[in-house]
Parts: structure tokens; C-alpha cells; sequence
């Protein structure tokens, strides 16, 4: 098999020696026809007519003409030029070869240790870099972006081990209230029907909340594995008239903690699924108001940002709340964060932000949040005006 396909390596060298063999060639034919073309030139006396050579030492005579001596150089020459430039010929090939195939040796160095790395590499191993180091050139470039593609591969490994993770935990906490409540109620032959009906209201409670978390992670998985595709439903949007119904969800809570929510602004209209617009807005108001303070606000405002094609329209919820350092703030976009902290026992499952990410990015938009002085966040999400709104504008 290594007969029939050979290494790269041992291509490249019978390259070099092929290429090494045509340009010899080429020098050789190139001296014969000069040296032929020059031997041809030689100038002669005209008429020399016949010489008489005698040997001193025999006496013979020898009858020679001086116009057969260019011939007689020319075949000599061409014969030691044929007979000697073959032989060394034959040499330079043979060292061009090899010397082709240490190059290549050399060269694939780098690709080797590409290979190496690659094949010492799970997802255990995932921090295993390269790092070529050496000139910039075509193969530093390979290795670094296969480095680059590396990291990505360990992040992204990593997020999904720690989502497993705390998804797993997440639905034990209600899982074992349930467990716990039916062995314990269960464990009373005598148990009152009080007892049994508050029973029946935790394990309620219990799974409702896994059920909310079970179709928090549907959904964005659902999110997530469109990426890339078109929304199954699409039309132009007023977000402004999703407010009323994103926000009825969180009132209760609102009213119960003295939580004001104020909504202002211009109609502002984007192309996209009023579902799941409206789920950005109710997730939005939601995690405003669980993570607010007693007697806290929560503000809602809607521009219009720019002009012509660049056009976006703008949805800014900002909240009162606890202060929130500002390097945190990236951090609560991640699955299963709840205010810069991972997995406390509050409410919630610690998806909403990241089904906003989703669903914002599924609709080509953009978000940014920071962290307001006085406490709480203000979020920004902004997303492509529909073809309609500088039309409704200017009329």
C-alpha cells in the first residue's frame, strides 16, 4: 500500500528529483547544440592542401590535411560531453532526490506535529495546543488557526458540560421535594387528609416547576438548533403592541413586591415571530422584576435609531435593583445564571436571558446590558426596522 500510495513526503521528493532531472536534461542539450554550433565555427587556413608528417624514429611518412582536424575535435568533444555529462548527470539527479526529500522532510515538520496533536486530542484533552511558534508563513498560519478552532472546540465542550450539569441539578431540586414528600406523607398510615392535600400542593408546585424548566430547555434548544435557518413565522411586528401581554405574567409579582412598571415611548415596528418577540419582552420585564428590589421600578422604552437601510428599532428595559458588578454583567446571559450567581436556590430557572440571546440572534438583532450606578441593569436589544416604518414615518 505504501508502493501504491506514497507518502507525501516521498511525492514531493520525487518532484523535486523529476524537476531536477528536466532542468538537467535541458542543460545538457543546451551545451551540446553550443558546443556542436561552436566546434562548427572553427576557422581554417583556405586551401591548406595535404601535409607530409614523417617519424624520425622509423622514417615512415604520414599524409595528413589539416581541414579533417575540425571534424575529428567536434566528434571527441561531443563524445566526452555525452559520455562524462551523463555520468555526472546521473549524480546531480541523485543528490537533488535526496535533498528534495530532506527539504520536504523539513518542511512537513509542522504538519506532523499538527497531525500528533490532532491524534492525542478528545474531549479530554481539548487544551492540548500546538503552538508552532517559528516563522509567519502558511503553515504558522495553519497551525494557529487549528489552535483558534481548538479553543472554540474546548468552550464550547465545556459550556455543554456545565449546561448537562446544571440542568441535572436543576430537576433534582424538584424531583426530591417530590420524593421527599411522598415518603414522608406516605410513611403516616394515619396521615390527615390536610396532610395529604398540602402534600398534593408541594409535589404541584414541585413539578410545575419542572415542568417550566423542562420547557425552558425545549425551547432553547429549539433556538439554538435553528441557527442558521429562517423563523417558521414571519411578519411585521409593532413591538409596542406586545408589551401589555409580555408584562401580565410578571404584575402579580409586581404588585405583591410594590414593583411599578412604566412603559413609553414611539411605535417601533420589526420583521420577525410576535411569539417569540413577545417572549423577549415577558422574559425581559420578568427577570426585571424578580431580581428587583421591594418598591423597585421597571421602565420600558421604544425608539426608533437611525435612518434608511441602517434604521433599527430600539427596546431598553432598565430596573432598579441590587448593585451589579460590571463584570458580571456578560456572565448573565449564560444558562442557569441568576444574577451573576450560578444556581442559587431562587425562583427560576436561570434560562430567560439566555432564550433572549437566542431569540434575538435568531431575528438578527443585537443585545447589550450594563449595569445601571444607583443598582439594578439596563438592557438594550435592537433589532432590523421593517421596510415599512421609515414609510409610515414619512407619511
Amino acid at each position: 500500500m505504501r508502493l501504491v500510495q506514497p507518502s507525501l513526503r516521498i511525492r514531493m521528493a520525487l518532484l523535486y528529483g523529476a524537476l531536477v532531472l528536466l532542468i538537467g536534461a535541458a542543460l545538457l542539450a543546451t551545451s551540446y547544440i553550443l558546443l556542436d554550433r561552436a566546434l562548427s565555427q572553427i576557422a581554417l587556413p583556405p586551401n591548406p592542401g595535404d601535409v607530409t608528417i614523417i617519424d624520425n624514429a622509423t622514417g615512415g611518412r604520414t599524409t595528413w590535411n589539416p581541414s579533417d582536424a575540425r571534424s575529428l575535435m567536434r566528434t571527441g568533444a561531443l563524445h566526452y560531453l555525452l559520455r562524462d555529462g551523463l555520468l555526472y548527470f546521473g549524480v546531480i539527479v541523485l543528490i537533488g532526490s535526496i535533498g528534495g526529500y530532506l527539504l520536504a522532510r523539513q518542511a512537513l515538520r509542522p504538519v506532523a506535529r499538527i497531525t500528533a496533536t490532532a491524534k492525542q486530542l478528545s474531549t479530554k484533552t481539548l487544551s492540548e495546543r500546538i503552538g508552532l511558534g517559528g516563522p509567519d508563513d502558511e503553515l504558522r498560519e495553519l497551525a494557529d488557526t487549528f489552535d483558534e478552532m481548538l479553543a472554540r472546540l474546548d468552550a464550547a465542550f465545556g459550556s455543554q458540560r456545565r449546561f448537562v450539569a446544571n440542568a441535572s441539578h436543576e430537576l433534582r431540586t424538584p424531583l426530591a421535594v417530590i420524593q421527599t414528600e411522598l415518603d414522608v406523607t406516605l410513611s403516616d398510615p394515619n396521615a390527615p387528609p390536610d396532610e395529604l392535600r398540602r402534600m398534593g400542593e408541594v409535589v404541584r408546585e414541585a413539578t410545575n416547576r419542572a415542568q417550566k424548566l423542562v420547557d425552558a430547555l425545549l425551547a432553547l434548544a429549539r433556538l439554538q438548533g435553528r441557527e442558521g435557518q429562517t423563523l417558521e413565522l414571519t411578519e411585521v411586528v409593532t413591538l409596542n403592541e406586545l408589551i401589555p401581554n409580555a408584562t401580565a405574567a410578571a404584575k402579580a409579582e409586581a404588585v405583591t413586591r410594590g414593583i411599578t412598571i412604566t412603559a413609553e415611548g414611539e411605535p417601533v415596528r420589526t420583521t420577525g415571530d410576535p411569539r417569540l418577540l413577545e417572549r423577549v419582552i415577558g422574559n425581559l420585564v420578568e427577570n426585571a422584576v424578580r431580581y428587583n428590589v421591594p418598591g423597585g421600578w421597571v421602565q420600558i422604552k421604544t425608539e426608533s435609531v437611525g435612518a434608511g437601510a441602517n434604521r433599527t428599532s430600539r427596546i431598553v428595559v432598565l430596573n432598579s435593583g441590587v448593585p451589579v458588578q460590571p463584570e458580571e454583567v456578560e456572565g448573565l446571559f449564560d444558562a442557569f445564571r441568576r444574577g451573576g450567581r450560578a444556581r442559587t436556590g431562587q425562583r427560576g430557572a436561570g434560562l430567560g436571558l439566555s432564550i433572549v440571546r437566542a431569540i434575538v440572534d435568531a431575528h438578527n438583532g443585537s443585545i447589550a446590558a450594563s449595569a445601571n450606578p444607583a443598582g439594578g441593569l439596563r438592557v438594550e436589544i435592537s433589532f432590523p426596522a421593517s421596510a415599512d416604518s421609515e414609510a409610515s414615518l414619512i407619511s
